[in-house]
């Protein structure tokens, strides 16, 4: 068919560009893993000690790693090697160098705790020792063997979590690159459709046996074929990859396909409209990254104040933003998304209307 054919020839345009290429498989990935590792906290953060570490070798929260003397320790910290620097020398008073970090204020009280059960377990040794008349090994062992009934702490969670037990950074990070760059490169390479114009291509198609909605619907089924390729690249490989849990496949599958076509579609409309490559290259980013900051692509929807959640949901990004965590968060089906496809179908339909009568227009003049 002559539309499958026009479809795969803007396919296959898209394909040969080694740019393109990079933005559309490399790039989401890789802002995949950085935000993962930067927001995924699997890692385990290590703390440098001068002298002996004590009771912070037994913390499981934390490695510790010996240094020579202090100028080394200090050395690390500030390269970012270690996220902190415990300094025991003798009898001195312990000082701590801190990374001015989220990870360095958190381990400030770990290795503050960490201190102060062993000041406190050396503190008991010595009353022991002085009561007693016993050395100072046997009054740590005797601190040491007394058992302490444990206080039971029972904690409760009121309301539901933002993020659920086992949310990784991976995660999050997964659906927003899938939004931003299904969107953001269905506008971009709507450059071609505006080379094909250019080059009178579509001229020559009108001349032959072909009318103007063929060209269309083949114009239209390439830019959805763009954006579920692209689609496909980060939520097939940020689950191999990375273990991202989409939730239920065939709403997830629904979403991407939803979302595809309101990307398809607005990259008909913008193809249509512009008429210089640099136009659309422009617009799509500066449109692209918009609506993908106003959809919660960059900050999540929980963090919306209720003036921008009603602007959020004004776009496509912010009904495929909350499909997606309707999914991954909250277990969600095919039922619970079905109002984010009728949003996202109606979007489509919108747009795929308007691209249709501007381009029908602009190939017929």
């Amino acid at each position: 068919m002559k539309v499958l054919s026009i479809g795969w020839t803007s396919v296959r345009r898209a394909m040969r560009d080694r740019t393109g290429l990079f933005f559309v498989v490399a790039l989401p990935l890789m802002l995949v893993f950085i935000i993962g590792a930067a927001f995924g906290g699997a890692t385990t953060p290590v703390v440098g000690v001068v002298g002996g570490a004590g009771a912070l070798s037994a913390e499981p929260a934390v490695r510790v790693r010996h240094f020579p003397d202090e100028p080394a320790l200090r050395t690390a910290v500030e390269r970012g090697e270690i996220s902190a620097g415990l300094v025991r020398a003798g009898g001195a008073t312990p000082r701590l160098l801190l990374r001015a970090d989220r990870t360095g204020q958190q381990l400030r009280m770990l290795v503050t705790t960490s201190l102060t059960r062993e000041a406190n377990r050396v503190a008991a040794a010595g009353f022991v020792a002085e009561r007693t008349g016993t050395d100072r090994d046997a009054a740590l062992s005797v601190v040491d063997s007394t058992r302490v009934e444990p206080v039971e702490v029972r904690a409760g969670t009121t309301g539901e979590a933002l993020f659920p037990q086992g949310y990784s950074g991976f995660d999050l990070g997964a659906a927003n690159q899938l939004i931003v760059f299904t969107f953001l490169n269905s506008l971009t390479t709507a450059a071609f459709l505006v080379e094909t114009r250019s080059l009178g291509v579509t001229r020559r198609m009108l001349a032959t046996p072909t009318p103007s909605s063929v060209i269309v619907a083949g114009e239209a089924f390439g830019r959805v074929s763009i954006a579920l390729l692209q689609g496909l690249v980060v939520l097939v490989g940020s689950a191999l990859l990375f273990g991202v849990r989409w939730g239920d496949p065939w709403a997830a599958a629904a979403l991407l396909c939803a979302f595809a076509l309101v990307s398809g579609a607005a990259g008909l409309l913008l193809g249509a409209v512009c008429r210089t490559q640099q136009q659309t290259a422009g617009a799509g980013i500066l449109l692209g990254l918009g609506l993908a900051a106003f959809g919660g692509c960059m900050v999540p929807l929980e963090f919306f104040g209720p003036t921008l959640r009603k602007v959020a949901f004004a776009t496509p990004h912010g009904w495929a933003n909350d499909g997606f965590s309707v999914l991954s968060r909250h277990g969600g089906d095919v039922v619970a998304v079905a109002p984010h496809l009728g949003v996202l179908l109606g979007f489509a339909a919108v747009l795929f209307s308007l691209g249709a009568w501007r381009l029908r227009r602009a190939v017929t003049r």
